[in-house]
């Protein structure tokens, strides 16, 4: 169709708490918290975002965390893992760093030729850690060393109960199919951002039920609004049912959902995280949409937890 996908944008997912979530990904895994806002559609409840030194395209985890809220069951239907690209011949100081910090179901294995590190979240989400060679810029404010940073995502893993369907879309949205081993289709977009690959895994089970631990959706990066819109409009033309462009503040996006059920977001790159804040302070201060900006006192007093720079 296009090759106006550039790879991942980012990644949202639901989580059980504000602080456990925040030192997770800033104090374990040396993610800068590139910023502190509110879901805008409850927004007494934070949205995290981290990423690299920008919070650059094909490095955002984001999270909705739902205080107290129960955790989801895994199955069909569900981003099953997401996968961060590390430098090659850093698993084991990995491995070590996970080990301090308690963090649970470390496994290690290959998948399609690169060393994997596999673990679980604090809300039991799906992680790996995927040696690559890959240039991108890291964040270089936490305590994990510049030699074994995280530069990003490598990609996701998407469990289906029938691969078919979801293969089709992807090579409709630009993506072309690398290798089938193991039960698993990769699929890649060439000349991307770096976050290129989705892996798409055929499991025999039942379908995933949505809570903390669970991605809420998955987001692809194109460049602008109107690299946006023409994918918009072939999606439709092809029979998808696409919500209108919603403004997120720090880019434009478009949802639709899948066959086999998962939430797909088309995102731009534009404006960016440093829209409304300088690079020094990016995620350091609450900041609000326009529209729930007359709530900032409550939110801050009765619901938004403090949490750690």
């Amino acid at each position: 169709m296009t090759n106006h996908i550039q790879g991942l944008h980012h990644v949202t997912s639901l989580a059980s708490g504000a602080v456990a979530n925040n030192d997770f990904f800033t104090k374990v895994l040396g993610l800068r918290r590139v910023k502190k806002t509110v879901n805008f559609d409850a927004p007494h409840v934070y949205h995290l975002y981290y990423g690299n030194e920008r919070g650059d395209q094909g490095s955002v985890m984001t999270y909705f965390p739902f205080e107290g809220s129960k955790r989801g069951s895994h199955g069909t239907g569900e981003v099953g893992q997401t996968n961060f690209s590390v430098p090659v011949g850093t698993l084991d100081a990995w491995a070590e760093r996970l080990a301090t910090h308690k963090v649970a179901d470390v496994e290690r294995d290959e998948l399609f030729g690169a060393k994997r590190l596999s673990f679980s979240g604090p809300d039991g989400d799906g992680f790996a850690l995927i040696e690559a060679e890959d240039s991108r810029p890291h964040w270089g404010g936490a305590d994990v060393s510049d030699q074994m940073a995280i530069r990003g995502f490598h990609g996701a893993s998407i469990r289906l109960n029938d691969t078919g369907a979801m293969s089709e879309l992807l090579q409709f949205m630009g993506y072309e199919t690398v290798e089938t081993r193991d039960g698993i289709t990769r699929l890649a977009v060439e000349n991307g951002n770096g976050a290129n690959v989705i892996d798409l895994q055929n499991v025999a089970a039942d379908p995933a039920q949505q809570g903390a631990g669970s991605v809420h959706h998955i987001a692809f990066s194109v460049k602008d609004r109107a690299a946006q819109l023409n994918i918009r409009q072939a999606l439709v033309e092809t029979g998808y049912n696409v919500t209108p462009v919603i403004d997120r503040n720090y880019f434009w996006a478009i949802y639709f959902r899948t066959p086999g059920g998962v939430l797909f977001e088309i995102a731009t790159d534009e404006p960016g995280f440093d829209h409304d804040e300088s690079l020094t302070e990016l995620g350091k201060a609450l900041k609000l949409p326009p529209q729930h900006a007359h709530l900032r006192e409550e939110l801050e007093a009765k619901y938004l937890a403090p949490i750690s720079d």
